[in-house]
């Protein structure tokens, strides 16, 4: 999964939003508000890709519990495979975020 270059996390309070900064966002008129695990997980995989294991690794989850969430994000369209390789003998995905919200 990755970000979406050109939107910003910033503290409102207790809570995080997510805003849009640039041309690029002119359409998006909308404001997201995310809890503090959220904003947690948008602070560890903001610009780069991450897999299964990282997930695991960022919220001390099962491999079983991360899958159910990829899975999910999957369906709703907002995490897409962006590739697959071969570790340890094991069949690895890289994804990567296609919507906003995490």
């Amino acid at each position: 999964m990755k970000t979406i270059e050109g939107f910003v996390l910033r503290p409102l309070g207790e809570e995080y939003i997510v805003i849009g900064e640039g041309i690029a966002q002119v359409d998006f008129n909308r404001m997201i508000s995310m809890n503090s695990t959220a904003a947690y997980l948008w602070r560890n995989v903001e610009g780069k890709e991450f897999t299964v294991e990282d997930l695991m690794k960022c919220f001390g989850v099962s491999h079983s519990a991360a899958t159910t969430r990829i899975c999910r994000l999957t369906k709703d369209h907002l995490v897409e495979k962006v590739g697959e390789f071969v570790e340890n003998g094991a069949s690895k995905c890289k994804y990567r975020k296609t919507g906003v919200i995490i």
